[in-house]
């Protein structure tokens, strides 16, 4: 099968394309693979170093739906048509995946298919569509903070289902938990307070 960095870069940069694209014409170059590809996708833009704007909400409810779905056992998500036809610019996707495309390369190097059951059986899929139901939920929470760990949760969770590759979407599924935790604390204490207390364990590790 393809590498999906590869499959990105043939479609988005090699070939010729209109100044718009749309979700479903990047849906078609999923094949079998298509919750973990969606995951990835939509996750990519808020798990980026530097989060592209405007994506956290709209895609936040996509990989919502996607995770009910997994919950529930489906094997061919579904996605309303309005969503599938929603043009984006051909700029703006390629100006993400300049960014994204490196770093989905980095875990193509180390992804195979390992510990499958976790991505393939109910109880496993039911777990990580619980993770991703309530990191898509933190996406969407509009407190600057609360969607990029829990995105790049949902992103290496996905990866880890595009190849079977069960220790990935455990890592992934860490991060979930990590941001799960990082959002409650948010919630609770602020923002201020989070990031001055992350600076401090920074300068304390720094220090010693």
């Amino acid at each position: 099968m393809t590498k999906l960095s590869v499959e990105l870069q043939r479609y988005f940069f090699d070939e010729k394309r209109t100044a718009k694209v749309t979700l479903g014409d990047i849906i078609d170059l999923a094949g079998e693979r298509i919750f973990g590809f969606l995951l990835v996708i939509l996750s990519l833009p808020s798990a980026l170093p530097i989060p592209a704007p405007g994506y956290s909400i709209p895609f936040g409810i996509l990989l919502f739906l996607l995770a009910i779905q997994l919950i529930v056992g489906s094997q061919t998500p579904w996605l309303p048509q309005s969503w599938l036809n929603r043009s984006i610019s051909l700029d703006k996707v390629q100006g993400i995946l300049k960014s994204g495309i490196p770093w989905l390369q980095k875990i193509e190097l180390i992804s195979c298919p390992r510990l499958s059951y976790i991505c393939t059986s109910l109880v496993g899929r039911i777990v990580i569509g619980c993770a991703i139901a309530l990191m898509a939920i933190s996406m969407m929470i509009p407190i600057p903070g609360t969607n990029t760990l829990p995105a790049i949760g949902i992103f290496v969770t996905g990866f880890g289902l595009l190849d079977d590759d069960g220790i990935i979407s455990l890592g992934g599924l860490v991060l979930c938990l990590m941001g799960a935790t990082l959002s409650g604390m948010i919630l609770v204490f602020g923002s201020e307070v989070v990031k001055g207390g992350i600076e401090l364990i920074k300068n304390f590790l720094t220090e010693t």
